[in-house]
C-alpha cells in the first residue's frame, strides 16, 4: 500500500524543468579531456594507401562498438578479453608499439598522443593517419538499476546520463535525489559526489561527465524496505495460516 501510494515526484528527473511555457537553455558543461594515466589501454590504429604495411601495428587493436558494453556476470569472461586488447601504458608511461618501438603518451590526451605517435610513424611511412582511443574506458554503475555492470564505452566523452540510459534507467525505487558516484584522483585518492537527478543543474555540474573507473551507486529508498517487509509479512501470515488448517485437521483427526 505504500509503494502503491507513492507519489510520480518520486521518480520524475529534472522536476524544476516546468511542463509547459518558456523553457529556459541550460548551461552546458565544461568538457574536459582526460589525460593518460599508467595502465591505460589504448587502442592505436595507423592507417596508410596500403593497409597491409601498417598490419602489425593495427593487429592488437578490437573493433570499437557503437555502444557501451556491459561486463555482467554472463559475459564477463570473454568481454574481459576484449578490453585487454590494445597497448598498455607501462609504469614508465610509454606504450611499445611494433616497428615504432617506445613512445611516451602518459599525460596527454588521446588527441595529443595521436600526434606524438604519428610524428614517429611519419619515419617509417608517406603521410600516415593515427587514431588514438582507449580501449578500457570503463564505468560501474550499481544499485537501483534495471542491468548492473561494469560499461566499456565506446568514446571518452561520456555523461551520467549516458551511463544511466546503458544500464537501463533507476528502478522505482531507485533515489533519484542521491546517486552517488566515487571518482578516483590521479593520486590514487576516491572523491564522492551526490548527484540528484530531480534537479536539471546536474547537466552543467563539473562531474556531469565521467572519467575512467568512475563509480556510480543508486541507492535504495525507503519504499523498497517497506515493500520487502510487506512481503515478508505476507510470507509469514500465509505460513501461520498453512500451520493453523494443519493444526486443526490435526486435532480433529
Amino acid at each position: 500500500m505504500i509503494v502503491s501510494c507513492s507519489s510520480i515526484k518520486k521518480v520524475k528527473y529534472f522536476q524544476d524543468i516546468p511542463d509547459s511555457g518558456q523553457l529556459k537553455t541550460i548551461a552546458k558543461a565544461e568538457y574536459v579531456a582526460p589525460t593518460i594515466k599508467v595502465d591505460d589501454i589504448l587502442t592505436v590504429i595507423v592507417e596508410t594507401i596500403d593497409p597491409n604495411n601498417t598490419a602489425v601495428i593495427n593487429l592488437g587493436n578490437v573493433p570499437i562498438s557503437s555502444t557501451g558494453t556491459s561486463l555482467n556476470q554472463s559475459s564477463l569472461a570473454s568481454a574481459a578479453q576484449q578490453v585487454s586488447s590494445g597497448y598498455l601504458v607501462d609504469k614508465d608511461g610509454n606504450i611499445e608499439v611494433p616497428i615504432l618501438g617506445k613512445i611516451k603518451v602518459i599525460g596527454y590526451t588521446t588527441s595529443e598522443a595521436a600526434d606524438v605517435i604519428k610524428k614517429v610513424a611519419l619515419t617509417y611511412y608517406h603521410d600516415p593517419t593515427v587514431i588514438v582511443r582507449y580501449a578500457n574506458f570503463k564505468v560501474s554503475i550499481t544499485g537501483e538499476v534495471l542491468k548492473p555492470g561494469v560499461y566499456v564505452m565506446p568514446n571518452e566523452k561520456v555523461s551520467v546520463l549516458d551511463a544511466i540510459a546503458l544500464a537501463g534507467d533507476l528502478t522505482i525505487f531507485g533515489r533519484r535525489e542521491n546517486v552517488l558516484l566515487i571518482r578516483e584522483n590521479p593520486d590514487g585518492t576516491k572523491t564522492p559526489y551526490r548527484i540528484n537527478l530531480k534537479k536539471s543543474d546536474i547537466i552543467s555540474a563539473p562531474y556531469y561527465y565521467l572519467r575512467q573507473n568512475d563509480f556510480i551507486y543508486v541507492e535504495p529508498s525507503s519504499g523498497k524496505a517497506a515493500a520487502t517487509d510487506a512481503s515478508q509479512a505476507r510470507n509469514y501470515a500465509i505460513i501461520g495460516s498453512v500451520l493453523s488448517v494443519l493444526i486443526v485437521l490435526f486435532t480433529r483427526l
